[in-house]
């Protein structure tokens, strides 16, 4: 009896490392995925670059009501792309719990501060999430019919999840990709992993997540 308890024991603790190593592998590739896939987003613009329209998500605003450096790097990378079109910018992203105010509006605090007419910028304060964002985003632009296309800018690993989001809202869209602080890669991906996990149940299994 007691060997037979044993055999028990042994048989499924193998089962639940191999269900752990499956588990492990299986996120591991996921990042790989993130990585080689960031790898294809643009860091410039070309002539060849179609949008009629500019969609900057979010990130963390400090205390000081100054943008973080990734934040930074992404409206920098808007503020390129209106340069070459001077066509509508959505700046979305709600308050978070530690910041003075919306994302949005520091954003678009930044953008007039880099000479982008007020009247050319739209504002998304309520979205917290890459999925809310572009939907509410959506939404700001039904009042620009001649907008065909967008250009999402995002920091570079985040940006292949924003664009399948996007493109099952019906975009038609383009990344531009800002760079990832070296410090916050890991986190950054590790995260981003998770995410992708997510919009898979979401969309695939339908799960209320």
């Amino acid at each position: 009896m007691r060997k037979n308890q044993n055999r028990k024991r042994h048989g499924a603790l193998r089962i639940l490392t191999a269900l752990v190593l499956a588990g492990i592998l299986a996120y591991g590739g996921i990042v790989a995925m993130i990585c080689v896939e960031e790898g294809k987003v643009p860091k410039a613009l070309t002539d060849q670059t179609e949008y009629d329209a500019i969609i900057v998500l979010g990130a963390q605003v400090k205390p000081d009501r100054t943008l973080s450096v990734q934040l930074t790097w992404r409206m920098d990378a808007a503020a390129e792309a209106y340069e070459k079109k001077n066509v509508p910018i959505v700046v979305c992203g709600a308050q978070g719990t530690d910041e003075p105010c919306t994302e949005a509006e520091a954003m678009k605090e930044y953008l007039l501060g880099k000479g982008i007419p007020e009247n050319i910028i739209l504002t998304d304060p309520k979205s917290f999430n890459t999925n809310e964002n572009l939907e509410n985003a959506r939404e700001l632009l039904k009042g620009y019919p001649d907008v065909k296309s967008v250009l999402i800018v995002t920091s570079d690993y985040h940006v292949p999840r924003s664009l399948a989001i996007a493109r099952d809202l019906g975009f038609e869209a383009e990344g531009f990709g800002a760079k990832c602080l070296p410090e916050r890669w890991i986190k950054n991906h590790a995260r981003e992993a998770l995410a992708w996990c997510k919009y898979w149940a979401k969309k695939y299994f339908r799960l209320p997540l």
